[in-house]
């Protein structure tokens, strides 16, 4: 809340008039009237007695304490996904900037504005690309900071991240040593705490979030040992890997094009043009398809959102690579490779 719109609550909440405030501080009537407008602030010597007039603090007169919901901070954040799918990402991130700079002590906006930009940076098709994420480094450095358990270690990993992707190995190591650890899960021993009081759907949330996290981490794994399998020209590996990926997605209920990701990859690389083709055919159009999460009975009580966004988004630059790049030539000998894009675009 602005302070133009607080003088105005904390006035009537005490049934003052804007007269009355004028009289007591010395000032004239229009000049509160500007003040509630926005139009004008009052000067900074007469901040400590307005604050005691209207039974306030400084800190709160002047908003410095205030932050957004949870609620407000949800939906802005669609409304900076909004932008970016109907202006730009550059856009997007402007009136993000503007935000943050509107509550600059709102860890949780930050928090959440700039992994979703971050998401959104490699589905766009937006240049300069560094100079955005030096931004966010930035942002990642005062949220490593953080008091919120979530938020800082979130923080730590994406600079973790950064580090890493730019061949900064020893900060990379530093940060990592720098992460706490704990023998204590505080979520499960909440979650058998809930449990035990009979408030079975807030333990059923954590236990559903932990499968959640759990089955993407069995993702993440396999894929990275899929991809060393084929650096390391062990097929017979690779091909394993890619099987038991897709049956952790299926049998977890992940969205349908995901289940095509590791066979695509060991497409590609044998490029066995056939394979890659019939892979393609049938996840191009599965990313287009909407995904929510609470439709599995798995996650019901999860509160996770489904979205078309960043898969529809990611299947255009899926092609987009595909048709360009010169590694997938192969893929672009014939009219079938043009027929499975159509397909994207119908």
């Amino acid at each position: 809340m602005k302070i133009n719109q607080m003088i105005r609550e904390k006035r009537k909440a005490l049934s003052l008039t804007q007269g009355q405030i004028a009289d007591f501080l010395g000032v004239s009537t229009p000049a509160v009237n500007k003040w509630e407008k926005g139009c004008a602030y009052p000067d900074i010597t007469l901040l400590p007695a307005l604050a005691r007039l209207l039974k306030t603090d400084l800190n709160t007169l002047m908003s410095f304490n205030d932050d957004l919901t949870d609620i407000e901070i949800e939906n802005f954040v669609s409304e900076v996904d909004k932008t970016v799918q109907e202006q730009d990402y550059d856009t997007a991130f402007q009136k993000a900037i503007n935000k943050i700079h509107e509550y600059p002590t709102c860890e949780k906006l930050i928090y959440s504005v700039v992994l979703y930009l971050e998401g959104a940076l490699a589905l766009s098709n937006v240049s300069e690309i560094e100079q955005y994420r030096k931004t966010y480094e930035t942002f990642y450095k005062r949220l490593a900071t953080s008091e919120i358990p979530e938020i800082r270690d979130t923080a730590t990993s994406m600079l973790i991240s950064y580090a890493r992707n730019r061949g900064d190995f020893s900060k990379a190591e530093e940060l990592i040593n720098s992460l706490p650890f704990s023998t204590i899960d505080k979520e499960e021993q909440l979650a058998i705490l809930y449990q035990r009081q009979e408030r079975y759907q807030d333990a059923e949330k954590i236990w559903e979030r932990r499968v959640l996290k759990g089955s993407t981490e069995i993702q993440t794994a396999l894929a990275n040992m899929l991809e060393i399998a084929l650096q390391d020209k062990r097929e017979n590996d690779a091909n394993l890997f890619a099987e038991m990926y897709e049956a952790v997605t299926r049998q977890f209920c992940f969205p349908e094009w995901m289940c095509y990701n590791a066979h695509l990859q060991v497409a590609l690389i044998k490029k066995d043009k056939d394979r890659s083709l019939s892979i393609l055919q049938k996840m191009l159009p599965a990313m287009k398809k909407e995904w929510n999460p609470q439709d599995c009975r798995l996650y019901r009580n999860a509160n996770v959102s489904g979205s078309t966004f960043f898969p529809g988004k990611l299947a255009k630059t899926i092609a987009d690579e595909l048709a360009s790049n010169e590694e997938y030539a192969f893929l672009r000998e014939g009219s079938e490779f043009e027929e499975c894009i159509a397909q994207l675009k119908d």
